[in-house]
């Protein structure tokens, strides 16, 4: 008997986390934070484990809707043994000492018990790291008889370390997908996927509502992206790209790149800052040692000017330039959010995003604006109107809903588990999973619900 319980991010994008009672084995499947929300609303739900035994916390990748609140589960349960690949290990590091700083700008809640670095730096000591395809055992204090899980990861072609998590005990089998993508990016090449039956399969369905056709391949998007560059570099102007610091700006920044070198797209200075350009340093570090595209590409040997160094944003309109700045859904605070205000007032130059965007985010009110529109980027902005070019190209990191079921196809579970998506992206591929195969049992992972199979 299996027990899936959701503690966190069940029919949404944030706060990832799923509690398996495995045959007596308690596993956690990523403990993420909600980007769009704050305080103990941020985190996964705790107190649906009190009574629970946990001996371990398996994080699929390092993006903060898998492992933001993993501080947070370590104060409440010490002992917990935590395992990433090797590379979310390094990129964990990054990210968790950045939300530190983050976290105690935006949180004011009284009560709510923040983590430090020096903490941070314990919890990293603490985390055991495994290679792509190399069995590892889970053993568990409090794990019945002949209830050893053996457990794999597999590439997941999302971002550097990403992986699936292959869970097996007594010829039972888990495939959890975590975040995954089955075409190459420039740097990622599609993922990986285990080559066996699989009894019970949790996939994610980011894109499950959206349509495929809307969607060209990686190469034919970025020849698109150029194309439309060019037209507002030639003339002047400048182009702003929201990124996420891990994997977006890793990906567009090598794309960006090897557009101008085949001379497709017009050579300008291209500007990063913060966090993202010490990723950079652990994607190159990593790059003979994962599947890699291109191995060779270096991506701090690209030249790159720091937008950190840059005291007025007028400075972006001097010169034709390109800027790849966190966040990747414009979050308030953030350094795309505050180049924004200036940009939009810019007639020559344009906002080309990149990817999803929450619905309520200001990210997604710039990608559903045009030329001539008066928005409020926040409900505390005062109505400006929208006099730069808005752009819109999907570079995605996810599967196609195509792909999921392609998933679906090859692994022949027997029950399928719906994650990390909206209730739209959990309808249609639902709906689609059952129409394809009547003997499948779908369910809809909803925090709180435990879900038996």
């Amino acid at each position: 008997m299996i027990s899936f319980l959701p503690i966190g991010g069940g029919n949404e994008i944030g706060a990832n986390s799923y509690f398996i009672n495995f045959n007596g084995n308690g596993i956690i499947l990523d403990c993420g934070i909600h980007p769009q929300k704050t305080g103990l609303e941020s985190l996964p739900d705790f107190d649906l484990i009190t009574d629970k035994s946990v001996d371990y916390c398996l994080i699929s990748h390092a993006h903060q809707d898998h492992i933001g609140a993993l501080p947070f589960l370590v104060k409440k349960i010490p002992y917990v043994k935590i395992i990433t690949t090797p590379q979310t290990r390094a990129l964990a590091e990054l990210t968790l000492h950045n939300s530190v700083s983050i976290l105690k700008k935006e949180i004011v809640e009284p009560g709510f018990e923040f983590y430090s670095h020096d903490e941070v730096d314990l919890l990293i000591k603490m985390i055991d790291y495994k290679e792509n395809k190399n069995k590892f055992e889970l053993n568990s204090y409090h794990q019945l008889k002949d209830s050893q899980v053996n457990c794999t990861f597999f590439d997941a072609g999302h971002i550097l370390g990403s992986a699936g998590v292959l869970l097996e005990n007594n010829n039972y089998k888990i495939f959890y997908t975590g975040d995954i993508n089955l075409t190459a990016q420039t740097i990622q090449p599609p993922a990986q996927l285990p080559e066996t039956k699989i009894d019970t399969l949790i996939l994610e369905t980011t894109y499950g509502a959206t349509d495929s056709d809307l969607y060209l391949d990686w190469n034919s998007e970025s020849f698109r992206f150029a194309k439309e560059a060019n037209k507002i570099l030639n003339s002047g102007g400048s182009i702003l790209i929201p990124v996420f610091s891990l994997g977006k700006m890793q990906e567009l920044l090598a794309t960006i790149w090897l557009l101008m070198q085949k001379r497709k797209l017009t050579t300008v200075d291209i500007y990063t800052g913060g966090i993202g350009t010490k990723i950079n340093l652990a994607y190159d570090y990593n790059r003979f040692v994962v599947n890699r595209v291109d191995e060779d590409l270096e991506l701090n040997a690209i030249p790159q000017k720091d937008y950190y160094k840059i005291s007025n944003p007028e400075e972006f309109f001097k010169n034709p330039c390109i800027v790849l700045a966190s966040s990747g859904m414009m979050i308030k605070g953030t350094s795309s959010f505050t180049f924004t205000k200036s940009w939009i007032k810019q007639k020559d130059s344009a906002i080309f995003t990149v990817g999803y965007m929450d619905t309520n985010t200001p990210g997604y009110v710039i990608a559903n604006s045009e030329c001539g529109d008066k928005i409020q980027l926040t409900e505390y902005d005062e109505p400006t109107e929208v006099k730069c070019k808005i752009n819109n190209f999907k570079f995605s990191a996810h599967a196609r809903r195509e792909d999921l079921l392609k998933i679906v196809d090859k692994l022949k579970p027997d029950n399928v588990i719906l994650t990390h998506g909206d209730e739209d992206a959990i309808g249609w591929m639902g709906a689609a999973i059952l129409k394809k195969n009547k003997n499948i049992k779908v369910y809809t992972a909803i925090t709180g619900k435990e879900i038996i199979v």
